[in-house]
């Protein structure tokens, strides 16, 4: 019933009683440790369970012959809870341990053999080795197809957890065959409102979720809910998650409002039914830290960010991968902040934690070297750039299939890292790669195919080639017309874009056009408000080349009082509406704003940025025109 606290207190009371009862080596004492250990697991206090767990284990290690599959069961248990501490060696250790044990005492496609190459390929998932996850998965599958009935929930068990590693591993079509045999058997065998169907269709879900077919993500994991809340009692962490996921599925429509409301659902819920420490409530902090940063209000995102991360640092040990996950999380936000030093920090913490932690070639090495990449590309050191990127992109070549939607991502950060440089060509040929295994892996309408588009827009946009551009930004806009919200956020930046072509067109009137369907969006759906102030300065440089020069001003004053509320005052993206500006007054003869703007532009960029940035040689040049005017 989810209901842990009530649990140990019985646990505890069985206990005591056995203790008086039973001599202080009997094998009962031994399951009443072991009870009072899985509760502690299940409250997330890992130190607990492991002390309790040892406590049985070192009673059944003198009752009972050293081939006992009850002792194979203690080896599992410590395994389970190092799993859960993010020790995969020492998890991996006792698992093994176990499943010797097994292979000597049980005949060969007995079930609980299946189990245990089941917890093994569980570990290797963690670890980001799925081949050898997939390996040991289906070693078991085939002990419960020899072992089982055909629709016994153990097969269920099995066809699911080979699912999980088809979806970790990109492959979404094949992880949605086995998750629909999984939930095939699920429907034969149990009651219409058992709880392992809600899981079924919650994993479903997270496969529609991961194709990018928000509606029906949304549709399984309502039909998850549903069954939870008919089966569960009202403050069960499972309905928790079932809130936790359907606000996931909003967040990626970038209804961001709705998916806080889903978020705090589920955070009460935590609350009550867990201890304060316990790391399903630091999940929850994080995921509310994630909506108000995709919101941009980056103060309170860093709060609950800080909140997750104080309980990770009491419930875990200090090599966690999930503190990693944390520490990520924090850099992303001083990342958006534009304080690329801190992020630089926070990200360097989160590889840190990561290289002790995992294998030289997990997936999660490949995102702590790319945001390493993204905070230096943001600080335009490109060659520090490029040279994380590769780190990223070597280790997702290693470690995942061909066609994993990672590795395009790999391709698609290394090219933006080229068209940052300046070589068009470069960015290109990258952008081509992660379009070839994009569009293999997703379906058609998936909005992750827009990043490409968008790039070969841009790219296209800076090489000058306006209509290829505009080609490009428009299969943007019909692939998030089909795919996301009429209103998605999205839509809004992919308008500004196709604006901005049009200005370069000298198409003013389009232009215009664009710009004002974009703020239709962004003024009047909960967004990051940064989305719209981009929009305004975008305004701002139409009407500046239209020499409409006190409209140009509203709109970048606009864009200004946004940029100064919501970021630092030593933000690049502060001297970009202030080299606006400067143009501005240059152009109407108001050379003394026209130099304290300009001014104010080389003293954020000159602190912020290096010294070969293509945005400071560009505020040098115009604070030599304005000079010459003086």
């Amino acid at each position: 019933m989810g209901d842990y606290s009530k649990a140990l207190e019985f646990y505890e009371k069985a206990h005591q009683i056995k203790e008086k009862a039973l001599p202080p080596n009997h094998p009962d004492l031994a399951i009443s440790y072991n009870n009072i250990g899985l509760a502690y697991n299940n409250i997330g206090d890992y130190s607990k369970a492991l002390e309790f767990y040892q406590k049985a284990h070192k009673i059944r290690g003198k009752a009972l012959p050293p081939n006992h599959p009850h002792l194979a069961t203690s080896y599992n248990n410590i395994g389970q809870v190092y799993n859960a501490m993010g020790d995969y060696s020492k998890a991996l250790e006792f698992y093994q341990k176990s499943h010797q044990i097994y292979e000597k005492a049980l005949p060969p496609n007995h079930p609980d053999l299946a189990i245990s190459y089941n917890n093994i390929g569980q570990v290797y998932k963690n670890m980001g080795d799925y081949l050898k996850a997939l390996e040991f998965y289906e070693r078991s599958h085939k002990i419960r197809e020899k072992a089982l009935p055909p629709n016994h929930r153990s097969l269920a068990t099995s066809y699911s957890n080979i699912g999980q590693v088809y979806n970790n591993m990109g492959d979404y079509s094949n992880a949605l065959e086995f998750y629909e045999k999984s939930h095939k058997i699920r429907e034969k065998a149990l009651p219409p409102n058992h709880p392992d169907l809600a899981t079924s269709y919650n994993n479903i879900g997270q496969v529609y979720n991961n194709m990018g077919d928000y509606s029906k993500a949304l549709e399984f994991y309502e039909k998850s809910l549903k069954i939870f809340e008919n089966a569960l009692p009202p403050n069960h962490p499972n309905l928790a998650g079932s809130y936790n996921n359907i606000g996931g599925v909003y967040n990626d429509m970038g209804d961001y409002s709705e998916a806080l409301e889903f978020y705090e659902k589920s955070h009460k819920i935590y609350e009550k039914a867990l201890p304060p420490n316990h790391p399903d409530l630091a999940i929850s902090y994080n995921n509310i830290g994630l909506a108000y940063n995709n919101m941009g209000d980056y103060s309170k995102a860093l709060e609950f960010y800080e909140k997750s991360h104080k309980i990770l640092e009491k419930a875990l040990p200090p090599n966690h991968p999930s503190l990693a996950t944390s520490y990520n999380n924090i850099g992303g936000v001083y990342n958006d902040m534009g304080d690329y030093s801190k992020a630089l920090e926070f990200y360097e913490k989160a590889l840190k934690i990561r290289e002790e932690a995992l294998p030289p070639n997990h997936p999660d090495l490949a995102i702590s070297y790319n945001n390493i990449r993204l905070a230096y590309n943001n600080m335009g050191d490109y060659s520090k750039a490029l040279e994380f990127s590769d780190k990223s992109n070597k280790i997702r070549k290693t470690a995942l299939p061909p066609n994993h939607p990672s590795l395009a991502s790999s391709y698609n950060n290394i090219g933006q890292v080229y068209f940052n440089m300046g070589d068009y060509s470069k960015a290109l040929e990258y952008s081509k790669k992660n379009f070839e295994i994009t569009k293999q892996v997703l379906p058609e309408n998936h909005p992750d195919l827009t990043f490409p588009y968008n790039w070969f827009g841009k790219i296209y946009r800076s090489i000058k080639n306006y209509p290829k551009a505009l080609e490009n930004f428009e299969k943007c806009v019909a692939i998030l017309k089909k795919g996301l919200p009429e209103k998605h956020p999205n839509q809004a930046v992919t308008y500004s874009n196709i604006g901005d072509v049009h200005r370069l067109m000298g198409n003013y009137e389009k232009a215009l056009a664009f710009h004002q369907k974009a703020l239709n969006i962004q003024e009047n759906v909960q967004d990051n408000p940064l989305e719209c102030a981009l929009t305004y300065i975008n305004l701002g440089e139409t009407y500046r080349e239209m020499k409409d020069y006190s409209t140009a001003l509203t709109y970048f004053e606009k864009g200004l009082e946004i940029r100064e509320k919501k970021l630092p005052k030593n933000h690049p993206d502060l001297a970009v509406v202030y080299h606006n500006m400067a143009k501005l007054y240059l152009a109407t003869r108001k050379y003394s704003m026209a130099m304290k703007n300009i001014q104010q532009a080389l003293e954020i960029a000159q602190e912020k940025l290096p010294s070969t940035h293509p945005h400071l040689l560009e505020y040098k040049e115009t604070f030599e025109k304005i000079r010459k005017k003086m």
